[in-house]
């Protein structure tokens, strides 16, 4: 039976329900009192996982499109800038380093700098300002310039709890968003497979709306529980399946901030270590089957150091991987309960974001087009996902490290077959932008520069001899990137004190 699209309901809180929440009822929120209701479900028992403290640069657009103030935003998460990822001992272990900076190359699109730079290792340098801006520990804007606006790009980092919080408030005082606390006992599903109710512990009367968001996390209780959605697993790619995280004080008020996150390879995964104004996100991502909790704990607390003494470990099991399906009949999935991977490069909350736009933007008017809706989400997720798994095992295929871990990554068995294809092509040119699907791609042909480039990885160019063709043009860009960083690093303020500074203002 066909009927409008009228109540949408998105079971379960944290950043993904509440941000989704925000995201969709800012899109239709002129069409509230003409019959599009938001309502967010979540029980009062559940804790949300909270360490996603990561985003992308999407974040920006995100939070003025759902009319947050930047300052507010950044008082009440404890929020900082990030200008990137640095990446120490992912290639030897000895020290070694790159940046995944999010400003693009200078001259991107139309030249890859990467032939006419002798140390291919320091393409980031070569071709970017920001890799120098983020050692320095810079801001990414001055005090001249106005909210959101900046001349490096970035993203944020974010007290995930405290996040939900404020998309909380601003949902139900200025969204419209209505809110109901209740536990879900169970999912009633019509004779066509869809959701036709939701039962709550303790109330008598069913839910009803007219697309489900299922913002249940890893239990995945609509789309995985109800429905019954498979779950698809990228473990034989993708080692890690636990975490160990620390909330770590500063040692006084004046510590310099970091403006990128700092991801250190260990012997069996890697520490995250992201730095909020009032304490840092540590964390330590393994795989068990190469180290076990003790061994990942003590890596840990050495990393620290003397500050982790007394400070408990907080455990996060998880698998890799995805549902088979995102959106299924009535329901589609978003935030954990969809799929998850490691937080290498902060790709849930992007996902998040991406995701509750398309149904902001594509929300059907009528039930009968919701399979096709359906459709066109789960066909981009898929390559999307894809596409995450292929970036995040490049992290690790081209290591020198020796431990059987990293060695193991190496094992073609382990490898994305589209990642190998790229990696083919590669051997003789850098990645371009004709490698890459335009909109649906997640991360450009620039991710993949710093990123190859930066563990050492160097085409042999002088197979295609026209790559060097652009001698004089690319002398000018390296020229220019030199004079842009020294003007940048002169006059951008330090990180903590532009922060400060800005929220006095």
């Amino acid at each position: 039976m066909n009927k409008p699209i009228k109540h949408i309901v998105i079971v379960g809180g944290g950043t993904a329900g509440w941000l989704s929440a925000a995201i969709i009822a800012a899109q239709h929120k002129s069409h509230l009192a003409e019959g599009i209701a938001v309502t967010l479900v979540e029980a009062s028992d559940i804790p949300t996982i909270g360490v996603g403290e990561g985003t992308w640069p999407t974040m920006r657009h995100t939070l003025q499109q759902i009319g947050l103030s930047e300052r507010v935003f950044f008082q009440r998460c404890h929020a900082v800038f990030k200008q990137g990822g640095k990446f120490v001992n992912w290639v030897t272990g000895n020290g070694d380093f790159y940046y995944h900076p999010f400003t693009v190359p200078l001259g991107y699109g139309r030249i890859d700098l990467a032939p006419y730079v002798e140390d291919i290792s320091a393409y980031a340098q070569e071709s970017n300002f920001q890799h120098h801006i983020c050692e320095a520990g810079l801001a990414p804007r001055t005090l001249a310039e106005e909210e959101y606006q900046a001349q490096c790009n970035y993203a944020y980092h974010l007290d995930a709890g405290e996040f939900a919080e404020l998309l909380k408030e601003h949902c139900i005082n200025t969204l419209g968003v209505k809110h109901k606390i209740a536990t879900l006992e169970h999912c009633v599903l019509d004779d066509a497979g869809n959701i036709s109710s939701l039962v709550f512990r303790d109330e008598l009367t069913p839910f009803t709306a007219d697309l489900y968001v299922d913002c249940t996390g890893l239990s995945s209780l609509l789309l995985g529980k109800a429905l019954a959605v498979p779950f698809k697993s990228v473990d034989h790619l993708l080692f890690n399946d636990r975490a160990l995280a620390m909330q770590v004080p500063y040692p006084a008020a004046d510590t310099p901030l970091a403006c990128h996150t700092i991801a250190t390879a260990q012997n069996a995964g890697w520490i995250w270590d992201i730095g909020l104004t009032h304490r840092r996100g540590v964390g330590h991502v393994y795989a068990s089957r190469f180290l076990s909790d003790d061994e990942a704990e003590f890596n840990l607390r050495r990393y620290i150091g003397p500050a982790a003494e007394g400070l408990s470990c907080r455990k996060i099991s998880y698998q890799s991987g995805h549902r088979e399906q995102f959106w299924a009949k009535n329901c589609v999935a978003i935030g954990m309960s969809a799929g998850f991977v490691e937080p290498l490069e902060a790709t849930a909350i992007m996902l998040v974001e991406l995701s509750a736009r398309f149904v902001a933007d594509n929300l059907p008017t009528e039930s009968a087009d919701l399979p096709i809706v359906a459709q066109r989400f789960n066909r981009q997720m898929h390559y999307r996902w894809q596409r995450i798994i292929d970036f995040l095992k490049l992290h690790y295929m081209l290591t020198k490290r020796p431990e059987p871990y990293w060695q193991a990554h190496l094992d073609k068995n382990s490898m994305p077959p589209s990642l190998m294809d790229d990696l083919q092509l590669w051997q003789s040119r850098g990645p371009t932008t004709q490698d890459f699907q335009g909109p649906l791609e997640l991360f450009p042909a620039a991710s993949y520069q710093y990123v190859i480039y930066g563990m050492g990885f160097k085409p042999d160019f002088s197979k295609r001899g026209y790559l060097y063709n652009e001698a004089q043009q690319a002398s000018q860009i390296i020229n220019k990137n030199k004079q842009l960083t020294q003007q940048m690093l002169s006059s951008l303020p330090s990180h903590r004190q532009y922060i400060e500074q800005w929220l006095r203002q």
